[in-house]
């Protein structure tokens, strides 16, 4: 509810369209037209929103003749403070022209006597007052000299005081007698933001009313309704960012829905809504979040500049994302909350999928994170950078045990600090002197130290077990299993420091991917059929076995070089120079226990 709300009824639409009331004149009459937060404005308890508790409570009060003296409504903007104090008044002084109605009635199915007057704010019965303007005493001594009056023609005089937060000390003080002891045809209303800056001692004289905001799918469903009675095509996408957007103000949904129709011309679709709103696409931030849970900063980097690029404010780039996360949260907290359609179906899709894969801990970190991070790209100079700044730290962290974790890594090493390369799951408690991290693959550990996306079902194996006891025979098994980015990382980013079956030793370049270890590690499990220890040591190790490859192309190539038979060649064509030097597959040794062409694939050596 609002100061919009659902249409009228039917029997009051048809009445109210005659006391103009209700839509009039077609939208493209420039003269008749009528924002739509006035077009559908609420004439009757029936057509409020989102609001049942209030309408319950005086429905039952209306219909037992326990009536107060006096209520205070309170809620945000737009849910429907100075609407439903009109509809109380209307409701006071309902009255038809046969005189059928005897008392206050929630029962308006047609216009009464006072009705059009009342909704239109000109009944002279019906006093509104400001008091964001008429904040001083002498405004409310001229309510207490007018209150002892009988009304001139309704039933009671009605005292509607919008803001009343906004009165003095002096005026709320002139207030309280006449308050307290009201003549009996003379009742308040009054109407306010700021509920704590009342007096008590004016609350203690008031029935109160908390005006809730309305739920996102009752607002979505609220302006399917009004778009299908004003003839425009709405993608649902698209009504859904709008009531996520007015944060459960049906005003400030009615003012979007009426700039959105504006803004497309024709059908509304999502994308021009969050052109209009200056969003971001909902799926972007979604990738963007998953690229930060992966600790994959340089992924993260290109969809949020891809994502600034096309205009999206950086600041809102941030809020969208902590408001996923949020969504997140309360998914895993509460699944039903997937449910709700006023998101996407792939918002809601993907949000179960993290919900069930990434930790509490993980998520309340995140959120702290970009509290603090959309406070910092708002007020600095640069916010793109910010920005940047902030998707570099929540990025990091994602790697980062918690305290309790780390304390038992550090009990598990014998004391010393861990020095964590990457995100794993509990260390294995046997571990060699040398290592300082390791990566224990047991499906049944306790929580990864960070959010890792869930491992698709193993691959039948067609043996039980598969044994592996050497690096390249490791790197062949990557190119059979076609993983080319785990071969890629295994030649250029690994140094092996030694290897036995069940078990690897490796030192790490600094180009290796946070994730190499952890993944490493479940995928040797899924190969193998057996439990894999993969432990990140302090030794040197091997060369990589790019760098071997390297080495041995360029000693081919300075062989070559020195053959007289290359050395003729080159002085009879001046300027030529020697280019390549491949060995022939016939010519490879049976033995590769060097690696040299498996890293490459065992189909020969390009050197």
């Amino acid at each position: 509810m609002n100061d919009a709300g659902e249409p009228l009824s039917p029997h009051a639409s048809e009445n109210a369209e005659q006391a103009g009331l209700s839509p009039a004149a077609p939208a493209s009459d420039n003269k008749a037209y009528r924002v739509l937060a006035r077009k559908y404005r609420p004439a009757g308890f029936e057509d409020l929103i989102g609001q049942e508790a209030v309408v319950r409570t005086v429905s039952n009060a209306f219909e037992t003749g326990r009536i107060p003296q006096a209520w205070i409504l309170t809620g945000v903007r737009g849910v429907g403070k100075t609407t439903t104090a009109r509809i109380l008044a209307r409701a006071l002084n309902y009255e038809l022209p046969d005189g059928s109605v005897k008392g206050p009635t929630i029962h308006m199915p047609t216009l009464g006597v006072h009705c059009q007057a009342i909704m239109e704010s000109r009944h002279m019965d019906v006093l509104e007052m400001d008091a964001a303007s008429h904040t001083g005493v002498d405004d409310v001594r001229q309510i207490n000299d007018s209150v002892r009056y009988a009304p001139a023609s309704a039933r009671y005089k009605v005292y509607i005081i919008d803001e009343v937060h906004m009165l003095s000390t002096a005026a709320f003080n002139a207030f309280l007698k006449t308050l307290e002891e009201p003549p009996e045809h003379a009742k308040f209303v009054f109407a306010t933001t700021e509920i704590r800056k009342v007096p008590v001692t004016v609350l203690s004289r008031c029935q109160r009313f908390d005006l809730r905001r309305v739920e996102a799918d009752v607002l979505m469903a609220h302006l399917a309704n009004i778009s299908a009675k004003e003839g425009v095509e709405f993608e649902p996408e698209a009504l859904g960012i709008i009531a996520r957007a007015a944060e459960g103000s049906v005003r400030d949904s009615l003012s979007l829905l009426d700039q959105a129709i504006a803004h497309a011309a024709g059908p509304v679709r999502a994308d021009a809504v969050r052109q209009m709103l200056g969003l971001a696409d909902r799926t972007r931030v979604i990738d963007l979040f998953e690229s930060l849970v992966r600790g994959d900063i340089a992924s993260a980097f290109n969809e949020f500049r891809e994502q600034y690029d096309t205009g999206a404010d950086p600041v809102v780039v941030l809020s969208d994302l902590a408001e996923f996360v949020n969504f997140v949260t309360r998914v895993k907290i509460v699944p039903a909350t997937a449910d709700n359609v006023a998101f996407g179906e792939t918002e809601r899709k993907r949000a179960r999928e993290f919900a069930a894969r990434i930790s509490m801990r993980v998520l309340s970190r995140m959120w702290q994170m970009l509290l603090k991070g959309i406070t910092e790209a708002r007020d600095a100079t640069r916010p793109a950078a910010a920005a940047e700044m902030v998707l570099v730290r929540i990025a990091y962290v994602a790697d980062l045990p918690t305290p309790d974790e780390a304390i038992r890594m550090i009990e598990q090493n014998g004391g010393a600090s861990p020095v964590v390369v990457s995100s794993a799951a509990r260390p294995a408690p046997a571990a060699s002197p040398s290592a300082v991290a390791t990566s224990s693959v047991r499906a049944s550990a306790a929580p990864s130290l960070r959010p890792q996306m869930a491992a698709p079902p193993p691959e039948p194996q067609s043996a039980p077990s598969l044994r592996i006891t050497s690096f390249p025979q490791l790197v062949a098994l990557a190119g059979e299993k076609r993983d080319l980015l785990t071969k890629s990382a295994l030649e250029a980013d690994v140094r092996l420091v030694r290897i036995e079956d069940g078990r690897l030793e490796l030192a790490l370049e600094r180009s290796a991917a946070r994730t190499l270890i952890n993944e490493l590690s479940r995928k040797l499990e899924q190969w193998t059929g057996r439990r894999w220890t993969v432990i990140v040591s302090n030794e040197a190790g091997q060369p990589t076995l790019r760098s071997q490859n390297e080495a041995a192309k360029n000693q081919r190539e300075r062989a070559a070089e020195a053959d007289p038979r290359v050395q003729e060649v080159l002085a009879r064509f001046p300027g030529a120079k020697l280019v390549e030097v491949r060995r022939l597959a016939a010519e490879l040794p049976e033995s590769h226990s060097d690696g040299d062409d498996l890293a490459d694939g065992g189909d020969g050596d390009d050197a």
